[in-house]
């Protein structure tokens, strides 16, 4: 009883520490802000920087957790949060360009009558800063219970400038229903569905979804908590607009510089994503189309569509810049209004054209615009979308012609492609190929293939093989992301022969790479066996500790005229020369130079030579 007693009492004297400590710290202001970048899973920019409030070191209350329970226990939650409001942004470094800082607000504080935009407006511009670049980050501290208020209190910050993001989506059903009640700029995905997405297929399933909700609503995803390379790649792939995390840069007080070599990954991999399903550029889609100047009278218009019964729309351009859309319904659906001829026949057509259409870039992906032209409002869907080249008028595409385009490809694609890793089939490999021998540039043939594959299948079974074959895959593609470009390509010739076309200056170091990373986690398929020997074709018993892999290295030196017969000869040679040897290796040779370098040399993965 006494020890109980004791106990309770040592308690009582650690919360009353506690909050004469945390009184302390709102006396005293004794917080600070560091800032953790937001980067950009599209070009590799930093779109900006999330403000994290830090209370003093070695204190207990040090992590934001324990510091924001504390006064929300305490009754002091609204002070201290515009304490940690004000220190965000007197402190910050994003400046007055175009980087977003992001600022916490717990829902709770949405009741807080001091909580008014006017006094954060007056810090914004002690500091140079626009309403336009900070994001209030609607945290999960505590859940919105009534979303018509908040909604209202928002809608009137949003009026401002400010933007609103909803922080943990898929954390909780509350993060959700917020998402649904309140439609933010931006959707922050917990870190518990980032962790692991390239290696469980029910976290890429729910993000794909969030990516696709996304796009529809024209809302941004953040990924939060990226670690490792794989997660970044898998995100980057799958579309993901933004990413943070320790993999792209720690909280600090400094500005942030993206890891070497990350921008380039992040540039690769949305490549891939950007073109997925389709090779077109929406400028393959463009169609001359009726342009106006923006003083043209509106009768003059509506007398072109007379005229024109199949126009659906005309451009309004000035000097050529297109800078509004008149579609024909539109217009005529204004002049048959009440009064409608009076009062705008001769008037100019700017006064009623659409001032905010789609206008995109010619080098756009149709993918993309596709994505960006569903998004808009019910009454725009149809609209035509305005095509520029350098900025200057180019064309139009219809919503019917870009369907088209994408389904048209995503057939192609389909027919063409392994159904067991997604790669580019045959037909695709060839038109690759045949497209860089016609360039006439420097570039690398690898092609893949899996030792003692047949004898594993027979032992494991076609399941077993099958996802020997897509991790494979797996390592060649990841290997790109770290040491390969943009533009490298990756095919799977079928079974367990794959393809690499790359430009990567060095050649060897990507033939290292895959290797490293097969030999590393094929051990994971063998369920803990072992053994002291596999069987070749014919059976006969070979002394190996398994499925190993051999690469066959063709450098093209394109300095004479290369053929694809050459190529597959060259490679014919290295995988024997490969084969003949124990454990994961690879064989090179040029071709092309002047004159040609006809030795092979080889490598694997013990000696990292």
């Amino acid at each position: 009883m006494a020890i109980q007693q004791e106990l309770k009492t040592s308690f009582t004297h650690s919360a009353e520490a506690i909050r004469r400590e945390l009184a302390d710290i709102l006396d005293h202001q004794r917080i600070v802000s560091v800032y953790q970048p937001i980067v950009s899973l599209t070009d590799g920019q930093i779109l900006g920087y999330e403000a994290l409030t830090r209370g003093p070191e070695q204190s207990v209350l040090h992590s934001p957790l324990p510091l924001f329970e504390e006064a929300e226990k305490a009754g002091l939650l609204y002070p201290l949060d515009r304490l940690a409001r004000q220190k965000a942004i007197q402190n910050a470094f994003v400046g007055g360009g175009d980087q977003l800082i992001f600022i916490n607000v717990s829902a709770h504080i949405l009741k807080d009558p001091h909580f008014v935009p006017g006094r954060t407006l007056e810090l914004l511009e002690s500091r140079g800063l626009r309403p336009q670049q900070v994001v209030f980050e609607i945290t999960e501290r505590s859940s919105i219970e009534d979303f018509e208020s908040a909604k209202k209190i928002l809608e009137h910050y949003r009026s401002q400038g400010y933007r609103i993001a909803i922080d943990d989506a898929g954390a909780g059903y509350s993060s959700l229903q917020a998402i649904a009640e309140l439609h933010p700029d931006f959707i922050k995905v917990d870190r518990s569905l980032v962790e692991g997405v390239h290696q469980k297929k029910i976290k890429e399933y729910i993000l794909e979804t969030l990516v696709t909700f996304a796009q529809k609503l024209d809302i941004s995803l953040i990924a939060e908590g990226i670690e490792t390379t794989e997660e970044l790649v898998k995100l980057t792939r799958m579309g993901v607009h933004y990413g943070q995390g320790y993999l792209l840069g720690r909280p600090g007080k400094d500005m942030a510089v993206l890891p070497e070599g990350m921008q380039d990954m992040i540039l690769r991999y949305r490549k891939q994503y950007d073109t997925a399903g389709s090779l077109w550029s929406i400028g393959d889609l463009s169609a001359p189309s009726q342009r106006f100047d923006r003083k043209t009278p509106i009768s003059q218009v509506a007398q072109y569509f007379k005229d024109n019964l199949n126009a659906l729309g005309a451009v309004i351009v000035s000097a050529d810049v297109p800078v509004g859309l008149i579609m024909r319904d539109r217009l005529f659906q204004q002049l048959a209004g009440q009064y409608g001829f009076s009062l705008f026949w001769n008037r100019p057509i700017e006064q009623i054209m659409d001032a905010k259409p789609l206008i995109v870039d010619e080098s756009t992906p149709v993918e993309h615009v596709s994505q960006l032209a569903t998004s808009r409002e019910i009454s725009n869907l149809y609209d035509l979308v305005v095509i520029t080249s350098k900025g200057l008028m180019k064309g139009t595409a219809s919503i019917r012609s870009i369907l088209e385009c994408i389904t048209n490809a995503r057939m192609e694609t389909a027919k063409v492609a392994s159904p067991l890793t997604g790669l580019p089939g045959n037909m695709q490999i060839h038109r690759e190929l045949n497209k860089r021998l016609t360039n006439r540039k420097m570039f690398s043939v690898i092609y893949a293939d899996l030792d003692y594959f047949k004898w594993y299948n027979d032992r494991y079974g076609f399941h077993k093989g099958d996802q020997l074959i897509q991790f494979t895959a797996d390592c060649l593609q990841q290997s790109i992301a770290v040491l390969g470009r943009p533009l490298d390509f990756i095919g799977h010739i079928g079974g367990d022969d794959f393809i690499i076309m790359s430009t990567t200056d060095s050649p060897e170091k990507l033939c290292e790479e895959i290797i490293r990373r097969f030999d590393q986690g094929v051990e994971i398929f063998y369920d803990s066996e072992e053994w002291s020997y596999v069987e070749d074709r014919s059976g006969n018993r070979i002394k190996s500790e398994g499925v190993t892999l051999s690469l066959s290295l063709v450098i093209c030196r394109t300095s004479a005229a290369i053929t694809a017969e050459q190529i597959s000869k060259a490679s014919a040679r290295l995988k024997k020369q490969a084969k003949s040897q124990k454990g994961s290796i690879y064989y090179l040779t040029s071709i092309g130079s002047e004159p040609e370098d006809e030795d092979l040399y080889g490598s694997d993965n013990s000696d990292g030579s």
